[in-house]
């Protein structure tokens, strides 16, 4: 049985389609341009989350979350990737998670994991890294709507429209919302 687990999976599924869409509204100079007062540019922040990712769930379930190969202060350094390989480091961090939690089942929550030496049940690994994931996509979204302004695309309800939507709500459920922001964002 997947209740748990795959409740969990579409959240996932529900912030990496935010931070897309987020960052597929801006250019490359937006994308390697630094946060108010020196922070870190969205490209840094989702190169931190493509390693993070990464460490924590290659051999989830058998080695420390924080592998020996990371170097996270390293994700932190001022760069300025160019789009394609930023989206290949994200990737990369992604395809680790979900590779992962594909065969993971509600009964191995209970099972013990280790991170940074701390041994944790899976089920706090895993809402851990989704409120990691989730902090890390709302620093994405605010400087992506900074950086945009005007030319902002709305990646939920946009100002002045909740009465209408609570009227007939169609994408409460993380499912329905990533594939409904995934078509809204796809190229043309």
């Amino acid at each position: 049985m997947r209740a748990i687990v795959g409740s969990i999976v579409s959240e996932y599924h529900r912030y990496k389609a935010i931070a897309e869409a987020a960052m597929g509204q801006l250019s490359e100079d937006e994308l390697n341009k630094f946060g108010p007062g020196g922070g870190s540019s969205v490209a840094i922040i989702a190169w931190h989350l493509g390693g993070n990712l990464a460490s924590r769930f290659t051999d989830f379930l058998t080695t420390d979350g924080e592998k020996p190969w990371r170097e996270r202060d390293g994700e932190f350094a001022r760069r300025s990737p160019k789009r394609e390989e930023l989206m290949q480091h994200w990737d990369r961090g992604w395809s680790a998670l979900l590779d992962s939690l594909a065969d993971l089942a509600d009964a191995d929550l209970g099972r013990t994991v280790t991170i940074r030496g701390t041994k944790l049940r899976v089920d706090e690994a895993l809402h851990r890294s989704l409120a990691h994931t989730s902090y890390h996509v709302g620093q994405v979204v605010y400087l992506a709507k900074e950086w945009k302004g005007s030319d902002w695309k709305f990646l939920s309800i946009p100002p002045g429209q909740s009465k209408a939507y609570n009227k007939k709500p169609t994408l409460e459920r993380p499912d329905k919302f990533t594939a409904a922001l995934r078509d809204s964002f796809r190229e043309e």
